[in-house]
């Protein structure tokens, strides 16, 4: 296979100061990266676009502890891609293997063998699965809070890459009702209408606390907290004995200009009520995406459950895709095909 001599990739032009733009990245080329020896070269053919990839500016980078979150100006953007192996000197992978990585936001990228993960196109029956956020919601769900039969669930962030998959994952454990979050009428009505969502607490149409209550009144037992900040506060006020808190986002700080904001809770309401709070990341459970993996296809075979993304097509969308993401301008996960 002849390659050319140049690739383009989205590099970060400036960090934020406020709102992001896409005057804040610059589409490059680039000459196209020579493997070496024990190295992967792939040419990516789609990649992932999500909120959590927004530039933080942060007065302290260490104190965050999470260095793969962070970006240099000058550094070209990283993201979950799918692409083909080119070419793989010293590897067992052979040119045409359909590889799952983190090097998106460019058209070729090269990575040390280990960092490539082969997959198996029969496992999901649509590829850009692979490249959904399904494995974060389906640990939160399954292993953060432990979903189920007759649990009352709030998700928020329910518009989201991984709120839309988590309600539809709550379900499938057996939750009983299903409460999401989200920021416009819009997205609301396609979370009852299509997600399977019992209600919606819509941010910015007064107290979510209050909103919550009249959708819960009961209480809640499992909150899937991808934002932080308010919409905890209000799970805590309305979580029942021994309910369950997986925490597996903060977009209310990291959108923010702070993204170390700390939220401010009652511990004594989590002792008095025996509340269980979880912090949980897919780097430390591995071990579980067989069972995930598994489960995610079967359902998305029998229509048990979908998988909602907005496809735009070519490299130079990625930057605006990342601004209108940020903005909550789309419901699902945002794919860029290359």
């Amino acid at each position: 296979m002849s390659l050319p001599a140049t690739h383009r990739e989205v590099r970060l032009a400036a960090l934020p100061d406020g709102e992001l733009t896409p005057g804040h990245f610059e589409v490059v080329t680039a000459p196209v990266p020579t493997p070496g020896p024990g190295q992967v070269l792939v040419r990516n053919r789609l990649m992932s676009v999500a909120a959590v990839m927004r530039p933080l500016t942060l007065a302290d980078p260490d104190a965050l502890g999470l260095p793969q979150l962070l970006h240099k100006a000058g550094e070209v953007m990283r993201g979950a891609a799918l692409g083909e192996v080119v070419r793989a000197p010293g590897t067992d992978l052979a040119p045409g293997t359909l590889v799952r990585h983190r090097a998106g936001w460019r058209e070729y990228a090269v990575l040390n063998a280990p960092e490539v993960s082969p997959v198996d196109p029969e496992v999901l029956p649509d590829p850009a699965a692979h490249l959904s956020q399904g494995f974060t919601a389906w640990l939160g769900v399954v292993r953060g809070a432990g979903v189920r039969r007759g649990d009352t669930v709030f998700v928020t962030g329910a518009a989201g890459g991984v709120g839309s998959l988590a309600g539809q994952f709550a379900r499938l454990h057996g939750a009983k009702r299903v409460i999401g979050s989200t920021g416009s009428r819009h997205k609301a009505d396609r979370l009852t209408r299509e997600l399977g969502y019992d209600a919606v607490v819509l941010r910015g149409a007064g107290s979510i606390e209050e909103q919550l209550r009249a959708a819960a009144p009961e209480g809640i037992d499992v909150l899937f907290d991808t934002v932080g900040g308010e919409q905890l506060r209000a799970a805590l006020a309305l979580a029942r004995r021994n309910a369950r808190f997986a925490l597996v986002g903060a977009l209310a700080a990291q959108l923010s200009d702070d993204a170390l904001a700390p939220t401010a809770i009652s511990t004594l309401a989590l002792i008095a009520r025996s509340i269980t709070l979880r912090g949980i990341s897919a780097v430390d459970h591995q071990d579980a995406m067989p069972a995930y993996l598994s489960e995610f296809g079967r359902a998305l075979r029998e229509g048990a459950l979908t998988y909602p993304y907005t496809r735009l097509t070519g490299i130079d969308q990625a930057p605006g895709a990342l601004c209108e993401l940020v903005a909550g301008r789309h419901l699902g996960a945002v794919l860029v095909e290359l």
